[in-house]
C-alpha cells in the first residue's frame, strides 16, 4: 500500500471547502480577501482542538486558572504596553499599480534566503532600488517610500469619531492578562508560581495576509501567561517549551513536520528576553505554529508606571513580595487546524483503487462512528435502533442514510470519521452489525448488545 502524505495547497483548500470544513467568507458578494468561516465539521474541529488546550493547559495543570477577557480595552492598555509604538510593520506601495506590500516580505520573495527582518526603513528602500525589485502584481519596479504600517484595527466608542474616543480591537489576548493579574492574585489567593490561561479573539491588519488560514485578519489564541519568582530554581521556559511539544505531539502531528527555531537577540519583539517558536513544515514552507517567550517583567512594570497600580506577589517559598516574571506558550487555534490537516489528509492506493483518508486522532475526529444500513426502507428503522442506542453514550455518532454504502464508507473516510457501523439483512437474523475501521478498512461483526463496550474499547474510553 502507497501512501501519499505531501498535498498541495490546492488540494487541501479543495478538500476542505468540499467536506464543509471552512467556507470563504462573505462568498455570495464576492469574498472579502483574507476571510473565512467555518462549517459544522470545521466548528467541531475547533472545539475539540481547544479543548484539548483546555484540557492540557488548565484542568490539568496544577498552577493555571483561566480568564475571559473582553476584545476592547482602554486605549491606555495599549500606551502602556508599547503597542501603540512598535506593533508596527513596513509598508511599500507600487506606485503604477497600487498594490500594497510588506517590504521585508517583498525582498524575501526574491531572495528567499536573505534575513532582513529588523531592517530599519532606509535600508529597505535602499535594497529594493539597488536590486531593482519587481512588483509581484504588475513587474514594475518603482515603489514610495517604506514607511511602519500599524497593525492594529482602529475604531470608535460611542457615536462621534474623534482621537478621544479611539479604541483598537486587541492584537493579543495576552494584555488582557496582564491588567487583571490584581484581580486573580487577591479573588484566587495565587501565591508564585501560577499561570493565567485564555482563548480569544485576535484582530490584525496585516499588510499581506494569506496562504489560506495561516494568516487572517481576525484569528484565535490560545495563551498563557505564567508568572514566577525570580529566585525560582525551576527553569520554566524549558518546562512550558516541552509542554506545549508534548500538546503538539498529543493532536497527531508528527514530529518529523516540527522543528524549534531560537530568535537571535536582535531579532526579538520589543516585550521578549527569548523566543523560541516550533515551526511547522506546512506546503509553502517551515512557518511558526506555536511561539514560547520570555516577556521577563517587562508587562507589569510598563502597566504598574503607566497606571499606578502595584504588581508585586507573594513568592510562595519564601512569602516575600517580588515582581514576577513571565513566560508565555501561545498558538493559534486556526494555525494548528490547519497543521493537524495537513499532517492527517492521507491519500493511499489499494490494489488498484486510490482512496483519501483524514487520519485524525481519536481526539479530534468529527465522529467517532458512523451507522448506515444497505436498505434505507427495508433496514433503516433498525439502524435508527442502534444509533439511538449509542446517542447516548460518551460516543461522537451520526445517522447517515444519504446514500449507498461504498459512498458513505468513501464520505466518512474523507472527513475522518473512525468507525463506520453496518447494519444488513443478517442483522435481522443474528442482532449483529459490520464495524468498518476507517484505517485498515479492516470489518467484523459485534452483536448489537456488545456495540457500545466493544467500541469503548478500541477508543480508550473509560465507562
Amino acid at each position: 500500500m502507497q501512501a501519499k502524505t505531501v498535498f498541495s495547497m490546492k488540494e487541501i483548500i479543495n478538500h476542505l471547502k468540499e467536506f464543509g470544513f471552512v467556507f470563504q467568507g462573505s462568498e455570495i458578494y464576492g469574498g472579502l480577501a483574507n476571510t473565512w468561516d467555518y462549517g459544522h465539521l470545521g466548528v467541531i474541529l475547533k472545539h475539540k482542538i481547544k479543548l484539548l488546550w483546555w484540557n492540557h493547559f488548565i484542568k490539568n495543570n496544577q498552577f493555571n486558572i483561566a480568564l475571559d477577557s473582553s476584545i476592547l480595552l482602554n486605549s491606555k492598555v495599549w500606551q502602556a504596553s508599547g503597542h501603540l509604538d512598535n506593533f508596527n510593520d513596513p509598508l511599500v506601495d507600487c506606485k503604477n499599480c497600487k498594490f500594497r506590500f510588506r517590504a521585508d516580505t517583498l525582498i524575501q520573495h526574491y531572495f528567499p534566503d536573505l534575513d532582513c527582518d529588523g531592517w530599519s526603513n532606509e535600508k529597505l528602500d535602499q535594497f529594493i532600488v539597488e536590486k531593482k525589485i519587481k512588483c509581484l502584481n504588475c513587474q514594475h519596479s518603482d515603489f514610495t517610500k517604506v514607511k511602519q504600517f500599524r497593525l492594529m484595527f482602529e475604531t470608535y466608542q460611542g457615536s462621534v469619531e474623534n482621537q478621544g474616543n479611539k479604541l483598537y480591537l486587541r492584537p493579543e489576548t495576552a494584555q488582557g492578562i496582564f491588567i487583571n493579574f490584581n484581580n486573580i492574585k487577591k479573588f484566587y489567593n495565587k501565591k508564585l508560581p501560577f499561570g493565567i490561561g485564555q482563548i480569544g479573539k485576535s484582530f490584525r491588519n496585516e499588510i499581506t495576509p494569506g496562504n489560506f488560514i495561516f494568516r487572517t485578519y481576525e484569528f484565535e489564541q490560545m495563551e498563557l501567561e505564567f508568572f514566577y519568582s525570580p529566585t525560582d530554581s525551576i527553569n520554566w521556559f524549558n518546562y512550558w517549551l516541552k509542554s506545549m511539544q508534548d500538546f503538539i505531539k498529543k493532536l497527531g502531528i508528527s514530529e518529523h513536520n516540527c522543528q524549534l527555531h531560537q530568535h537571535d537577540k536582535d531579532k526579538l519583539s520589543h516585550y521578549s528576553l527569548a523566543t523560541t517558536d516550533i515551526l511547522y513544515k506546512f506546503p509553502f514552507g517551515w512557518k511558526e505554529l506555536s511561539g514560547i517567550a520570555n516577556r521577563g517583567n517587562y508587562d507589569l512594570m510598563q502597566h504598574a508606571k503607566a497606571s499606578k497600580a502595584n504588581f508585586l506577589a507573594q513568592d510562595s517559598t519564601t512569602n516575600k513580595l517580588v515582581n514576577p516574571l513571565v513566560i508565555e506558550p501561545s498558538i493559534g487555534v486556526e494555525r494548528l487546524f490547519f497543521a493537524i490537516i495537513c499532517d492527517s489528509l492521507i491519500q493511499e492506493k489499494v490494489k488498484d483503487k486510490s482512496r483519501t483518508v483524514l487520519k485524525l486522532n481519536s481526539f479530534l475526529a468529527p465522529y467517532h462512528v458512523a451507522i448506515a444500513s444497505l436498505n434505507k426502507k427495508k433496514l433503516g428503522s433498525k439502524a435508527q435502533a442502534v444509533f439511538e442506542l449509542l446517542q447516548p453514550t460518551l460516543l461522537d455518532v451520526i445517522f447517515d442514510q444519504k446514500s449507498e454504502i461504498g459512498k458513505v464508507y468513501n464520505y466518512h473516510d474523507q472527513i475522518g470519521t473512525l468507525y463506520c457501523v453496518t447494519v444488513d439483512y443478517q442483522t435481522l437474523e443474528d442482532e449483529a452489525v459490520t464495524v468498518r475501521n476507517r484505517d485498515d478498512m479492516g470489518q467484523v461483526r459485534v452483536k448489537i448488545t456488545e456495540l457500545k463496550k466493544y467500541l469503548y474499547q478500541k477508543l480508550n474510553i473509560s465507562c
